[in-house]
């Protein structure tokens, strides 16, 4: 019974005299009269907590048991816990056993609270803090000297909420108490996406650093961004110092993080494009998210969904490289995520998608249909999917020309190629691009009527990352009207390239050849279908002087 009170009534002579015999090493501020929730309050936390993270057979309450709080913890930061779902009306600290009971205003919000705590891990300072109801249905405290930061802390946070918040009808805050000065609300840009970064993904990345209330994210300049708002200044601030120019996977994924001139985001659906974790009630805005909205991480909205569900949306090891950052709290994040790890993590949210015809996590074979049958050859899609990894075969179906196979070098480049190419305009079509149950492009066998349909390009010189390391895979993006040009030789003008790109029945808008570096130049064209157009048509083209021109996508504009 060390350090257990048989009273919740503190302040009193009664609970003061029981509380000074039971605990008088801890402080007068224990506040349990049973173990059944977990309330067990050894100094050491070293005891199994009974019922740890579970609140079945506990009646709701008002008032929130939070244990294994860091040592270095403030008041406004176990308050800060609390805000996105209603007030806190009272709180109580017990920093000599990392334990603090806070009130919520109503049992509403602390449902509410305790329920999404539940399935997402809260975070103060880097450590996992542990959320369930109390026993008890009120908090009282009394006016000692060790309670008194706390008042004063809940005071000033309740004088800010009640200046700068808009409480909405069920008492969630519409604005985000800002308790550092700056904003709550991050900017981020995620740099050199080479795989797929998911809302979930973003969530488990800065929860570390304290409550997410609100995720929107978007496509802007080719570039996928994100706002993020958290419960308090402080946490977006301390997320920014850690986050900012740090990678999400090796040499890839890099986050550029800024604070927002928005205090407080508007969340009309939480789907996978944006959320309001403090609103589960929200629709999603559509039944189904299409295959186009689930896959297309660029051009359009919607990323892929996170294939580890439940509030843990990050792979098992990831780790951020750059500055040897592995993020606590997530199993096996000691060392560094490589890219086949990150392979897998995208093929296995497209098997999680459900993804037609997608039959294993190492499958490398696409379906590509809805293609012009008179146009369409082996090479122009060898030359367009190369884009996004080394094209080992294609096959054009026999009987359904409109139809084709395309074998990827390994699954992280299939899942890739479908998510740059799915929906973009070739020959006047829309092309459909998902995942086959074919393991393998078979080759015709010999004597068997093929036209020259199937190709193998295993051993081509034009594949673009053949080479480990290579700076390619870090210029990786999605099909643009602007078009990045390189090996150009000195004697090559500009008009003689404006002249080559347009005899692709495209029209060429702009042109600018590199200021430091001439060999390389951006080239505009009218659209993005010409664009795609010209890259099939002028990649290797022979400029002479042994110079081949080398045509990407490029991020920049004109």
């Amino acid at each position: 019974m060390d350090g257990i009170v048989q009273d919740i009534t503190v302040g009193t002579k009664r609970g003061s005299d029981e509380l000074l015999s039971a605990c008088a090493t801890n402080g007068p501020y224990i506040m349990s009269n049973s173990t059944p929730s977990g309330e067990y309050t050894n100094g050491n936390d070293s005891k199994k907590f009974k019922g740890e993270n579970r609140i079945s057979g506990i009646m709701p309450s008002r008032v929130i048991h939070i244990r294994k709080l860091p040592n270095d913890v403030t008041e406004a930061e176990v308050i800060s816990l609390g805000l996105p779902f209603g007030k806190v009306t009272n709180l109580l600290m017990l920093k000599g056993k990392n334990q603090a009971f806070i009130e919520m205003n109503t049992e509403e919000a602390a449902n509410t609270m305790v329920s999404y705590y539940g399935t997402v891990t809260p975070y103060l300072r880097s450590h996992p803090v542990y959320i369930q109801y109390s026993n008890h249905k009120e908090l009282k405290t009394d006016n000692s000297p060790n309670q008194a930061r706390a008042q004063a802390a809940l005071q000033a946070v309740n004088a800010v909420q009640s200046a700068n918040m808009a409480i909405a009808g069920t008492g969630v805050p519409d604005t985000a108490v800002n308790l550092a000065g700056q904003s709550p609300v991050l900017r981020i840009i995620v740099e050199n996406l080479f795989y797929p970064v998911t809302l979930d993904v973003l969530h488990q990345i800065f929860s570390k650093f304290g409550t997410v209330l609100k995720i929107i994210t978007f496509t802007k300049n080719n570039q996928f961004q994100a706002l993020l708002q958290y419960a308090d200044g402080s946490c977006a601030q301390h997320a920014k110092l850690a986050l900012d120019g740090q990678n999400i996977y090796n040499a890839c994924c890099t986050l550029r993080i800024d604070f927002s001139k928005l205090t407080s985001l508007n969340v009309k659906y939480n789907n996978d494009k944006s959320r309001d974790y403090t609103r589960p009630d929200l629709p999603s805005g559509d039944s189904q998210p299409t295959l186009d909205q689930t896959m297309a991480a660029f051009g359009a909205p919607g990323i892929i969904s996170s294939p580890y569900g439940g509030g843990t949306g990050f792979p098992p090891g990831i780790a951020f490289q750059q500055a040897g950052l592995s993020v606590p709290g997530v199993h096996g994040a000691l060392a560094p995520l490589g890219m086949p790890s990150a392979a897998a993590a995208a093929a296995a949210a497209a098997s999680r998608m459900g993804i037609p015809g997608f039959a294993s996590a190492a499958n490398a074979v696409l379906l590509v249909s809805n293609l012009n049958p008179e146009r369409v050859t082996p090479q122009c899609l060898f030359i367009l999917f190369g884009v996004y990894g080394d094209v080992q075969r294609v096959k054009i179906l026999f009987n359904k020309k409109e139809n084709a196979l395309v074998q990827m070098f390994d699954c992280t480049q299939a899942q890739l190629a479908m998510s740059h190419l799915n929906g973009q305009r070739l020959h006047g079509k829309a092309m459909r691009v998902t995942m086959s149950k074919h393991q393998t492009v078979q080759l015709p066998r010999e004597g068997q009527e093929d036209q020259g349909l199937t190709k193998d390009y295993s051993s081509s010189p034009l594949h673009r990352f053949k080479k480990p390391g290579s700076k390619n895979f870090q210029n990786i993006f999605p099909p643009s009207a602007t078009l990045h040009l390189s090996n150009i030789p000195p004697s090559v003008t500009e008009e003689d390239l404006k002249m080559l790109f347009s005899s692709t029945t495209g029209m060429v808008k702009a042109f600018k050849f590199f200021q430091k570096d001439r060999k390389m130049a951006l080239i505009q064209m009218s659209s993005v279908e010409e664009a795609i157009q010209a890259l099939i048509d002028l990649h290797n083209h022979d400029l002479g002087e042994n110079h081949h021109l080398r045509v990407s996508f490029s991020k920049s504009t004109i």
